[in-house]
């Protein structure tokens, strides 16, 4: 079968489309797909088109017992089918073996069943997991395609990425069985402006900050309009995120309560504000509930397979990992819903953003445009600029030993495939600032290089790079000192949103 055709409705998403409608349209007996990603990324938008375009049954699940459940999948078969069970189905093993026997049996082009929301209908329906394995093992050893005359996927979507990332994993019993395995994540930041449709480049960075690029924000925001300077922003915040009234005032309640590993919420309420607070190492965050390492342990892990925190490893050292908040509206709810709820509440926007402003500039602003810089330096930046093929880049702490103290590195990368020997190169150093750059950033870079090369196993590239970010801009002092230099790069908010 040819693949089914993109809709315009669709934007972006051309390598998941194609992913999608290449499992949909397989000739092959019955398969099993696994898409998730975290709520309000899309999932459910690009499945539902998917199953328009082959004329397969969606169905949304609920969080309900069997009986119900059951029940509403029977209805969704009806509906989209126009076929009924002669009798209620017994249970989910019943229940799959007789849709997909109709399905296979409709016809001669493949077939298409998405069950969305799967985590809500496996909470309440355990043995559901089994279900599946018997239904895929059956059709493997070729009992339950006699009748068939067309091939049939079946997609389950979650956004509890907690249990969606263990579907196939571990003692799982569909571990084996999937070939599809999709995880949705959100638009970057260049996709994210497209997206909204923003052109002034520092209104778009504004809106990022706040809500990233998780695509159902947009309808959610559309009767604030669309910022058409960062000037708007203070307006269209009040509008909504600082809005009692709007559905994003409490989203990042929404988003915990989403995934059922999070039990006793205090804790991960308190774990999150810790690293939205600039928290970073396990024992920082312990330290700010008054736990040790240990006893967070655990929570770390399902906040990190939950998707709301990201650990990133020591580009130089082993065993020292950081966390950080993955989702920026998360952020900033921590650092500024949730610390002014009460003023909020009493419709006291505009006060609290007057006094929040400049903790957003540092705790919000700051963090965030050096996660972009990072993302450009791995998916933008050309090898010119780079001076090199380089790894993922990370941040890192460079320890000064003679003056005693501790200074960041925002961007750093290693050359890539430099790690014989066990000596480690470094190809770039950036500094990712909000503000205006001065000559200073880079005399700090050069004096931080030199500290980086005196390190133990560690060199630095011949063509080694110095990246200076900026989203204000530079001095001219600084412009023209990068001008004699060939291992300076000045990167501002266009060569971020249109450059490489």
């Amino acid at each position: 079968m040819s693949a089914p055709v993109r809709p315009n409705s669709l934007y972006d998403r051309e390598a998941e489309w194609e992913d999608l409608s290449r499992f949909a349209a397989s000739v092959s007996g019955l398969r099993l797909g696994i898409v998730y990603g975290r709520r309000r990324f899309g999932k459910s938008f690009l499945l539902r088109r998917l199953v328009e375009a082959m004329d397969g049954v969606y169905h949304l699940a609920l969080r309900e017992e069997r009986r119900p459940a059951l029940e509403r999948f029977a209805g969704s078969l009806r509906r989209q089918l126009q076929w009924a069970p002669l009798q209620p189905f017994r249970d989910w093993t019943d229940a799959l073996e007789q849709a997909v026997g109709v399905l296979g049996a409709r016809g001669t082009r493949p077939q298409l069943l998405v069950i969305d929301e799967y985590p809500h209908l496996s909470q309440n329906n355990p043995d559901l997991d089994s279900a599946i394995q018997a239904l895929m093992d059956e059709a493997a050893a070729g009992r339950l395609a006699e009748r068939w005359t067309a091939p049939v996927g079946v997609v389950l979507c979650g956004s509890a990425m907690s249990v969606m990332t263990q579907i196939l994993s571990g003692a799982s019993p569909m571990r084996g069985r999937a070939s599809l395995d999709m995880a949705l994540a959100a638009f970057d930041y260049r996709q994210a402006r497209g997206y909204w449709g923003i052109d002034d480049l520092r209104a778009a960075f504004a809106i990022d900050t706040v809500v990233g690029g998780a695509a159902g924000y947009k309808d959610l925001t559309s009767d604030a309009g669309i910022p058409e300077s960062s000037d708007d922003l203070p307006a269209w915040l009040a509008a909504t995120v600082l809005n009692p009234s709007h559905a994003l005032f409490r989203e990042d309640e929404y988003l915990l309560r989403e995934d059922p590993r999070v039990t006793g919420e205090a804790v991960y309420y308190s774990v999150l504000g810790a690293v939205a607070d600039g928290r970073t190492t396990p024992t920082k965050i312990a330290e700010a509930l008054g736990r040790t390492p240990n006893d967070i342990s655990h929570h770390l892990g399902v906040m990190t397979t939950a998707g709301f925190v990201v650990r990133h490893e020591d580009l130089l050292a082993d065993r020292r990992p950081q966390y950080r908040v993955a989702d920026p509206i998360v952020r900033f709810h921590h650092l500024v819903n949730r610390r002014h709820r009460a003023r909020l509440e009493d419709r006291r926007g505009p006060e609290v953003w007057a006094e929040a402003e400049a903790a957003y500039r540092a705790g919000i602003a700051g963090p965030h445009f050096e996660s972009m810089c990072r993302l450009w330096t791995d998916r933008y930046a050309s090898e010119a600029t780079l001076g090199s093929p380089a790894g993922p880049s990370a941040s890192l702490q460079v320890n000064d030993r003679r003056a005693r103290q501790s200074f960041e590195l925002d961007v750093v990368a290693l050359r890539r495939g430099s790690h014989a020997g066990g000596v480690k190169t470094v190809q770039l150093i950036g500094e990712a600032k909000v503000r205006q750059l001065d000559i200073g950033a880079l005399e700090r870079l050069d004096r931080l290089g030199d500290i980086l090369a005196g390190r133990s196993g560690v060199i630095l590239s011949p063509s080694a790079k110095r990246l200076l970010f900026s989203a204000r801009g530079f001095t001219p002092a600084l412009v023209a000192a990068a001008g004699t230099r060939r291992d300076v790069e000045l990167v501002d908010l266009a060569r971020l949103y249109e450059g490489n």
